[in-house]
């Protein structure tokens, strides 16, 4: 078990999948956890499922896409639970699957506003408060997909290499002042985003029988592991938990 009492945690896109294992994981290992997100009735339905855990949970309606909400966010948690200990920047979206020259400008730059400025937003807000505090650590949910391309995901290999920069950036500059920044990467999980993928029927991913894809337990667990003084190897870089090594490391196999 690992020891996160008398923590506090945001999670972002904390209404399903990941974000919502994450914050269900935190809460079960001690930590006070803000959900947030854009809908309020499945935020609503993880709070309740931490409340009957015995743990604490507080919803938060939040856009990534806007830096005035994450600030509110990160400020709400400072002053109802007394300080932001971790910061979990989880929102993220696949859509849409298709080819670049077939794509819809407003819909793909969409999705960098969620990948990229939601991760961007959650530091900019996140690391000036925990350097008050003189510590803190902010996990980003990287992929695979920031290290090569693949047909239809052009939009999201992109987001997530952007992603993996604010990592090693936001290490760089802010590690001397106590602030852990790390990345996750999961590998393939089975969530609604992967259904999306297996649905479009583009590139070798959509092809994956469902069985080879991870739980999103899995990943919180990871994420939970981080979280941790055992994580401080990652700082800076990701975790790749596809690899044996370090689902031995998180306790997974």
């Amino acid at each position: 078990m690992r020891d996160l009492s008398n923590k506090v945690a945001m999670v972002t896109g904390a209404n399903r999948g990941i974000g919502a294992a994450t914050a269900i994981k935190l809460a079960e290992y001690g930590a006070s956890v803000l959900l947030a997100g854009r809908d309020k009735a499945s935020l609503n339905e993880v709070a309740n499922t931490v409340y009957v855990a015995g743990g604490t949970a507080e919803i938060f309606i939040c856009d990534v896409r806007q830096f005035s909400e994450v600030q509110s966010a990160v400020n709400h948690c400072v002053s109802e639970f007394g300080s932001i200990d971790i910061l979990i920047n989880n929102a993220g979206t696949i859509d849409p699957i298709v080819k670049l020259s077939e794509s819809d400008p407003d819909v793909w730059c969409n999705a960098i506003d969620v990948n990229v400025k939601g991760v961007y937003h959650g530091l900019r807000a996140a690391i000036p408060a925990m350097a008050k505090q003189g510590n803190g650590s902010i996990i980003n949910l990287s992929s695979g997909a920031a290290s090569r391309p693949l047909d239809g995901w052009s939009h999201y290999c992109t987001s997530k290499a952007a992603a993996k920069m604010l990592t090693a950036a936001g290490h760089n500059e802010a590690f001397e002042q106590g602030v852990r920044v790390m990345g996750l990467s999961p590998g393939t999980v089975a969530t609604d985003m992967m259904a999306k993928i297996k649905a479009s029927g583009v590139n070798p991913v959509s092809q994956l029988a469902w069985s080879e894809h991870i739980p999103p337990e899995w990943v919180a667990e990871g994420i939970a592991y981080l979280c941790t003084s055992a994580g401080d190897n990652y700082v800076g870089t990701d975790l790749e938990l596809r690899s044996e090594e370090a689902r031995k490391l998180v306790g997974l196999i």
